[in-house]
């Protein structure tokens, strides 16, 4: 195993995370993060630099299936620069196939464009020849349905179709969420497309994947006990909001709360970790536009919470509310700021809450 560790940036689609999945079959540690287009690529980039000063290792900032803009790029190469300076060992890589990078690509040694062929291909072709890629023998084929369907080739009709169940495989896959779980919600679209190799040489292959998506699902989230999709999915994130409580408590008038961030599904999920943790007084969730969803077990009264946070309202065990001025943040922790700041000054202007906290 390299000491050498690649930090891995890609999109959020099938191209993006076939990317990383190739990947898998280097002999590096890797970090993958995922971003779409706009500022959630900045904040993932800001997050991968601050993650490698944090350690000495020689690092590799890899960016596939992501055009960067002309802004984007030349921040970029100053901040890599600046730390190299400074005695880092940081490379950059980009491979993408989107047109609009022909300026980066032109400027930057470093932004390898090919708009011949999908980023998943782009970094396959790549891997075998730079980063001794342990390739298993249902790649090759996976890497050509990926390109397929991602370069709308329905030339090639076997492959376009089995690519477009994996592409519905990626994109319908809303259990997690990719800021609060990033790393299992990477693992969970990393393994489903895992299991959707072995059905690559089935007959009928496009069907078979289709029929069995749901079974494949379940096996991820299934411990002992089989149950349905939802149940299954809302104890695996019970479990998760559980392991990590410790940060992402929030306290206010010395009630307990737990803050998420887009997890929704609040009535079901709110109230499993409520009972799950029964220390816990409220718990919130707040939407990437700013709503919230506050949902409480009779020992304080979440409506009073929503009307002094956000002028909303509701029932004293669940109530919701939109902050205005909320800015999306693709960062658990920038969420946790904001919110904070709403605490701190609501918290000194706000009256008595209805329900007073059991002792």
């Amino acid at each position: 195993m390299s000491t050498e560790t690649i930090h891995h940036l890609s999109h959020t689609d099938l191209d993006g995370y076939s990317c990383q999945l190739v990947m898998k079959y280097t002999p590096y540690k890797l970090f993958n993060y995922n971003a779409n287009y706009g500022a959630e690529v900045k904040q993932k980039l800001d997050m991968i630099l601050e993650n490698i000063l944090k350690s000495n290792n020689k690092a590799i900032i890899l960016i596939t299936d992501l055009n960067l803009t002309s802004d984007e790029s030349r921040w970029l190469n100053n901040e890599v620069n600046k730390l190299n300076e400074n005695k880092k060992d940081i490379t950059i890589i980009l491979l993408d196939h989107h047109g609009s990078g022909e300026d980066s690509a032109n400027k930057y040694e470093w932004y390898y464009l090919d708009t011949d062929r999908c980023a998943t291909k782009i970094t396959y072709d790549y891997a075998k020849e730079h980063f001794k890629l342990d390739e298993p023998s249902w790649m090759n084929k996976f890497v050509n349905v990926v390109n397929a369907v991602d370069l709308w080739k329905m030339e090639e009709e076997a492959n376009f179709e089995y690519g477009k169940v994996c592409m519905r495989l990626v994109t319908e896959t809303r259990e997690l969420n990719k800021v609060m779980f990033a790393d299992i919600d990477n693992n969970y679209k990393l393994s489903l497309l895992l299991e959707a190799t072995k059905y690559l040489d089935e007959d009928n292959a496009p069907v078979v994947l289709d029929d069995n998506i749901h079974k494949i699902k379940k096996d991820f989230f299934k411990r002992e006990k089989n149950g349905t999709l939802d149940n299954l999915a809302t104890k695996f994130i019970v479990e998760l909001l559980g392991d990590v409580r410790n940060e992402k408590t929030i306290y206010y008038k010395g009630y307990r709360g737990f803050l998420s961030y887009g997890v929704g599904n609040t009535s079901i999920v709110g109230n499993g970790f409520l009972l799950a943790y029964p220390e816990y007084d409220f718990i919130v969730d707040v939407s990437y536009r700013g709503t919230i969803s506050l949902r409480a077990n009779n020992k304080v009264s979440v409506s009073q919470i929503s009307k002094e946070w956000a002028n909303g309202g509701g029932h004293p065990n669940a109530a919701g509310g939109r902050i205005i001025g909320f800015k999306e943040q693709y960062r658990y922790d920038k969420v946790k700021i904001q919110i904070q700041r709403i605490i701190d000054e609501k918290e000194s202007r706000a009256g008595d809450l209805e329900y007073k906290k059991e002792v």
